[in-house]
């Protein structure tokens, strides 16, 4: 895994054997943040990162100059490896909470410029949608913020008020939702 722009590019970080994760391909993960970069400016934003996995995203994020980011999995080891791989690299703003994702967002009182979720593509499609329903019902997402859910081809998400983009790569989808769109007024 390596982190492709900004002030940490080109760093290899190498992955532990036996974690439970699918980190985000490269060509996915440029695709994704080249569309982020061409519609905002990344720097100083306050990013949310559930489902972290690796933490592949968070560092992706940290490197290219968001103010914070939080990063959010249920699994000891991830953790670990994130909060090691933060400390290695000085990643200042990078901090990391092991919590059930669905029981933390119930309990956050704070809204976010940026959340992305990477939830395990075999979670229940229903599961999915109550994740974007939860972001949108708690208002976790600033006025002009966006969410960004990575999925498989099963899940899908084209009559959610919200969703204003879906792209493709390969078996990678990602999906845009923003509180600025409601398509429900269509």
């Amino acid at each position: 895994m390596r982190i492709i722009r900004g002030k940490y590019q080109r760093r290899v970080i190498h992955v532990p054997v036996g974690l439970p994760v699918r980190p985000t391909t490269d060509m996915a993960k440029e695709s994704l943040f080249n569309i982020l970069e061409n519609d905002t400016d990344l720097e100083g934003l306050k990013v949310l990162d559930l489902f972290a996995g690796t933490g592949n995203i968070s560092y992706e994020f940290c490197s290219r100059g968001c103010a914070s980011v939080l990063a959010v999995d249920n699994h000891p080891k991830c953790t670990k490896f994130i909060e090691d791989t933060a400390r290695l690299l000085d990643m200042q703003p990078l901090r990391v909470i092991r919590s059930d994702v669905f029981k933390f967002l119930t309990n956050l009182n704070t809204s976010y410029d940026l959340i992305f979720a990477d939830p395990p593509y075999d979670m229940d499609a229903a599961l999915y949608h109550e994740l974007v329903a939860l972001i949108f019902d708690r208002k976790l997402l600033t006025d002009d913020g966006a969410l960004v859910v990575e999925h498989s081809k099963k899940i899908d998400f084209m009559e959610h008020p919200h969703l204003f983009d879906l792209r493709r790569y390969g078996k990678v989808h990602f999906s845009f939702f923003s509180p600025e769109i409601d398509n429900t007024l269509a």
